[in-house]
């Protein structure tokens, strides 16, 4: 039985071995980590899971504060959701989705950032409202398949239509 629980808890050596496993070992020359470079993972909203019984790692989701940044200038902060990872012989057996439903129910719904994530727009579109509608003029620090660029807001929340997503560096304060 899959459980969700903290990914805080988790030893992070584990971690690693299951992102390689899930994603090979040259996973960090990939746009997302470009994305986040410099950031540390936000423990309250990344989970894990295992399988109590076994005491088991299957999967992981990790999210980071990011930003949009516009062409004024102004950054709009975002929670970037991923790596959603989970074991290649586990995959197919909902750990993904209990994973996402884990992180969604941590959240506030009217009071949450916009959710951007890098991945298949049909499974997160369908499954968890992630759109690549409202990311088109966007970019990245690295190549993308615009497709893949996704996000999640409400339809009222104001995104800007072009700027930049990266790391949400806040600015410094004399």
């Amino acid at each position: 039985m899959t459980t969700i629980i903290p990914l805080a808890e988790i030893d992070p050596a584990l971690v690693e071995d299951l992102l390689d496993a899930a994603f090979g070992k040259l996973r960090s020359q990939r746009t997302a980590y470009k994305v986040r470079d410099g950031m540390d993972m936000l423990e309250g909203l990344s989970v894990a899971a295992v399988n109590m019984a076994e005491n088991e790692l299957l999967g992981s989701l990790q999210c980071w504060p990011v930003a949009l940044t516009d062409d004024a200038g102004k950054m709009h902060p975002m929670i970037m959701v991923g790596p959603v990872a989970v074991y290649p012989d586990c995959q197919g057996e909902g750990i993904g989705q209990a994973l996402m439903t884990g992180l969604l129910k941590e959240l506030q719904q009217d009071e949450s950032l916009p959710l951007v994530m890098i991945g298949d727009p049909a499974y997160y579109d369908r499954f968890f409202g992630f759109s690549p509608e409202r990311t088109g003029g966007w970019s990245l620090p690295g190549p993308w398949d615009p497709e893949r660029l996704l996000v999640r807001a409400p339809k009222e929340a104001a995104l800007p239509e072009k700027g930049k997503l990266g790391p949400w560096i806040r600015p410094a304060t004399n």
